[in-house]
């Protein structure tokens, strides 16, 4: 498995899991978290390793398309880098430094 993938993953689906239904969170999360194989997951919920296969990848299309409109994952990267650069700039304005806490406070709450 790809790191990228995973990480791109785990990324979009701490952004949309709540969007998501209780199978396809434990099929991701179990998959893509917690390093399980097909054949584990099936296990697990004793169904066909094809069932599994055939609803990760569901998922992970239902997640692309939540990110391609929604834009929440992408918003945060361009966020936070936006964050690092005013902080490398003015690390020692403490106007700056307290508005920049704020905006790291908002996008950390759950």
């Amino acid at each position: 498995m790809e790191i990228e993938k995973t990480n791109r993953m785990n990324s979009l689906f701490e952004f949309y899991a709540a969007l998501l239904t209780d199978k396809q969170m434990n099929y991701i999360e179990l998959y893509y978290a917690d390093d399980y194989s097909l054949a584990e997951i099936a296990e697990e919920f004793q169904v066909s390793r094809q069932a599994v296969y055939d609803n990760i990848k569901r998922t992970e299309k239902i997640l692309e398309d939540y990110e391609m409109k929604l834009h929440m994952y992408s918003d945060y990267i361009v966020r936070s880098e936006i964050l690092d650069d005013l902080m490398g700039k003015y690390p020692d304005d403490p106007y700056i430094r307290d508005k920049i806490s704020l905006l790291i406070h908002i996008d950390n709450k759950e």
